[in-house]
């Protein structure tokens, strides 16, 4: 077999998209997303930045032609620009898009140089435009951190998506006012539907949960929406607002299984290449990766791997009861 040939998975699908997780830690404690008083991974543990970019190398030598950085929050990692640095050399040259998703709480120090090195567009995460509930959904956040962080990138010329969990009882009376500041700000916004990951104690997932469908009607007694044809691979499927011209996603693991077009895996901070965020079964590239100096077992594994890539999830809500619910939290596969 040439070593070198791109990534297919069982179900004709190629995979050209990585998102990577360079960190469990995170500066905030959001409630969906990981417990309060988490315990983070031994340093050991996690792959060091040279072995990050090794991994990322190999993927794009396999066709991988866009690249994602994850975390927790990818930017409290130390070193971690000089990591960005290294991974855009790949740029033009396989690598067609580096970007990041980001809390957004260091973008402020951070956008200018991700601009100059290549980096187009950040996705931020952000639920709310309230001070307090931006609190109490983080824990640890500061809403104008975050905001002065969105300026800066905007200023430095990248594009920002900004992502909103849709929470129930907590910002569905925003709806409007989100969508309102994005089209000001010419923000693109998507909203997702909250996940079944990770034990998160007294958070009930069933009474935070949101159906989009519900979320999309309150949209359509206000605006136009025409559905619009893109998709990107993922898990996303827009509609343009016709009165403003914005357009809007809507990520619903839960209430549309969105699988047939997916062309992506996640790498943990530790090296677990997960072939589907819906599903246990993963493969450890670590142990190859500090096995060997070269990289054919790296890349042996990883289409071993990919053979085993699934067709869909099983997440499911429909019956009042989390089916399919994950054990891990988001943070650590990586949002």
């Amino acid at each position: 077999m040439d070593m070198h040939a791109p990534l297919i998975d069982p179900f004709a699908r190629p995979i050209t998209y990585l998102r990577v997780s360079v960190t469990d830690r995170c500066d905030f404690r959001c409630v969906y997303c990981m417990a309060e008083h988490m315990q983070f991974l031994p340093k050991a543990d996690l792959l060091t930045l040279e072995e990050l970019d090794r991994l990322c190398t190999a993927f794009i030598g396999l066709g991988v032609r866009k690249l994602r950085i994850t975390g927790g929050e990818p930017l409290v990692r130390r070193g971690i620009m000089g990591f960005f640095r290294q991974v855009s050399r790949h740029l033009g040259q396989g690598l067609d898009e580096l970007t990041l998703t980001t809390n957004g709480s260091q973008l402020a120090r951070h956008a200018a140089e991700l601009a100059g090195i290549g980096v187009r567009r950040v996705n931020v995460s952000l639920d709310t435009l309230d001070p307090d509930k931006f609190a109490a959904i983080t824990r640890w956040g500061r809403l104008p951190q975050v905001l002065e962080g969105i300026h800066a990138a905007t200023a430095a010329g990248l594009r920002v998506k900004i992502n909103t969990v849709a929470l129930k009882g907590v910002n569905d009376a925003e709806l409007f006012d989100l969508v309102r500041w994005c089209g000001d700000e010419g923000h693109d916004l998507t909203f997702i539907e909250v996940m079944p990951m990770g034990d998160l104690g007294e958070e009930d997932r069933l009474d935070q949960y949101w159906p989009l469908s519900d979320l999309r009607a309150q949209l359509a007694r206000r605006f136009t929406l025409t559905d619009l044809p893109e998709r990107t691979g993922g898990p996303a499927r827009y509609v343009r607002l016709e009165e403003t011209g914005q357009k809007i996603g809507f990520i619903t693991p839960l209430t549309h299984n969105f699988c047939e077009s997916c062309n992506r895996v996640r790498v943990t901070c530790t090296g677990e290449l997960f072939m589907c965020l819906g599903q246990e079964d993963n493969a450890d590239l670590r142990a190859p990766l500090r096995a060997s100096p070269d990289d054919r077992a790296l890349r042996e594994t990883i289409r071993a791997a990919i053979a085993r890539k699934p067709k869909g999830h099983d997440f499911d809500y429909s019956r009042q009861s989390v089916g399919g619910q994950m054990t891990r939290h988001m943070s650590h596969t990586g949002g």
